[in-house]
């Protein structure tokens, strides 16, 4: 299967924000242990991380033949960006909503995603394990 592994705002400064909440591991490290997880192993990957939210849609357009599947992280967009979940919506792929943290569990303003209705499932707070959560269900192995 063809997957994009989507990160959003803030995410490319995993590993130095707020290591309380989100650990010590870079993107770039959470990315290729997700590669090299035997979950991986019969599927390729397209990673990206933008902080822009134009940017990310206009991704998720251009690899819309690509992929067979999306796994994102939109960041703090999960909550007002309402044109992801529009072009999720739109590409006809299935998604799988990710987080580090247990949204439900943050300030009001996280508790609720706009994205989550275009997407198969919402993951949040097991990590980095989220990322290989997603990635199961995705692929269901």
């Amino acid at each position: 299967m063809n997957i994009l592994i989507i990160n959003g705002p803030n995410l490319n400064l995993l590993g130095e924000r707020e290591v309380e909440l989100y650990g010590t591991v870079t993107l770039e490290e959470l990315m290729l242990w997700l590669e090299n997880s035997p979950e991986a192993i019969s599927h390729n990957f397209k990673f990206y991380q933008s902080n822009h939210e134009g940017d990310i849609i206009d991704f998720l357009h251009d690899e819309r033949h690509w992929a067979q599947g999306i796994i994102i992280n939109p960041g703090a967009l999960a909550h007002y960006s309402y044109a992801i979940m529009d072009a999720i919506k739109t590409v006809h792929i299935p998604a799988i909503e990710v987080h580090i943290t247990d949204i439900k569990k943050r300030e009001k303003f996280r508790k609720a995603s706009v994205i989550a209705p275009a997407c198969i499932k919402q993951i949040s707070g097991h990590g980095k394990y989220s990322y290989l959560e997603g990635l199961k269900l995705l692929t269901k192995e």
